[in-house]
C-alpha cells in the first residue's frame, strides 16, 4: 500500500455541519443587537467565502452604508465570531451534529490498515475538538495525528496552504495521501497541494464546479446507509467507499512531473 494518509476536511465532509454553524451565527448577531439574519439560501452563496470572520466581513461590506458603519463594525468581528463558536460548540455537544455516512467507518478501516489520519480545516481548533470529542469520544485528538486548522496559515482554501501544511507535518509527499472535500474551494486546495482528492458534496456545496475530482461521491457510504447504484456506477467493491478501494484506485492514478515536484516541496518544508 503506498497510500500513507488520509487528509479529512471537517465542515462538510466528516459532518454536515453548516446549518449549526448558520444558526450559531444568527444567535451570535442577536446576541450584539444586530439586525442581521442569514437564510439558507443566503448562507449557502456566503459558503463561497472561506471562513467565518471572512464572511462577517463580507457580510459588512456588502450592506454596511457609511464607512464608519464599516469601521466600526469590523472591529466588532472577533467579538462576533468568538460568540458564535460558543454558540456552535454547544450544539456539537449536545450531539446535535452527526458524522455523515461512512466516516466513522472509513477512518476505522484506515487506521486499521496502518494508514495515518489528518484533518485540514479552515475552521477553528475549538471546533474541531468539539466534534472530534463529541463523535469519537476522549480517543478523537489522537485518532488524527495532525490536525491543521483555521489560523495556522495565512491563506485560507482554495489556496493550499493548509493541506501543505498537514503535508509538511506528516511528513508524506501528496502522491502517498487523499483528500476528502466537499466543496470547489475545498477541491482546489486540495489540487492545488498535488492531492488526489475525494468529494461528497452536501445541499451547501451540491451546485459547486467539482471538475478535477478524483471520485465524486453523494456520501461515503455504510452498510447501513448503501449507496444508491453501487457497486456498478462508480464503485466496485460495495455499496460504500471501501479503504481497499481508495488505495487502490489512489495507486493507479497517473503520475505526472507535478506530483514529485510537490514531493520535494514537502520533504523540504518537513
Amino acid at each position: 500500500m503506498s497510500i500513507e494518509a488520509l487528509i479529512f476536511d471537517v465542515d462538510g465532509t466528516m459532518a454536515d455541519t453548516e446549518e449549526a454553524h448558520r444558526m450559531a451565527f444568527n444567535n451570535a448577531f442577536e446576541r450584539f443587537r444586530l439586525d442581521w439574519k442569514w437564510s439558507r439560501d443566503a448562507y449557502r452563496a456566503l459558503l463561497l467565502t472561506t471562513g467565518g470572520k471572512e464572511r462577517i466581513a463580507a457580510h459588512i461590506a456588502a450592506t454596511a452604508g457609511s464607512s464608519a458603519e464599516r469601521r466600526r463594525l469590523t472591529e466588532m468581528i472577533p467579538a462576533i465570531h468568538a460568540e458564535k463558536t460558543k454558540f456552535y460548540s454547544s450544539f456539537v455537544a449536545d450531539g446535535a451534529i452527526p458524522l455523515r455516512p461512512g466516516v466513522r467507518r472509513l477512518a476505522q478501516e484506515a487506521l486499521a490498515a496502518g494508514c495515518r489520519l489528518a484533518i485540514a480545516s479552515t475552521t477553528t481548533a475549538a471546533n474541531i475538538d468539539a466534534l472530534l470529542r463529541s463523535e469519537f469520544g476522549e480517543q478523537g485528538l489522537s485518532m488524527f495525528g495532525v490536525i491543521a486548522c483555521g489560523d495556522q496559515v495565512r491563506a485560507k482554501k482554495p489556496a493550499p496552504d493548509i493541506y501543505r501544511l498537514a503535508l509538511a507535518h506528516l511528513g508524506v509527499p501528496p502522491d502517498r495521501a487523499v483528500a476528502l472535500e466537499d466543496s470547489h474551494n475545498g477541491l482546489r486546495a486540495a489540487c492545488g497541494a498535488g492531492l488526489w482528492t475525494i468529494v461528497t458534496p452536501t445541499f451547501w456545496t451540491e451546485d459547486h464546479d467539482f471538475d478535477g475530482a478524483a471520485l465524486q461521491l453523494p456520501h461515503l457510504g455504510d452498510p447501513a446507509e448503501p449507496l444508491d447504484g453501487e457497486p456498478g456506477r462508480a464503485l466496485q467493491d460495495a455499496p460504500w467507499l471501501t479503504f481497499a478501494e481508495l488505495a487502490r484506485r489512489a495507486d493507479q492514478r497517473p503520475r505526472s512531473g507535478i506530483d514529485a515536484l510537490y514531493g520535494l516541496h514537502a520533504g523540504a518544508a518537513g
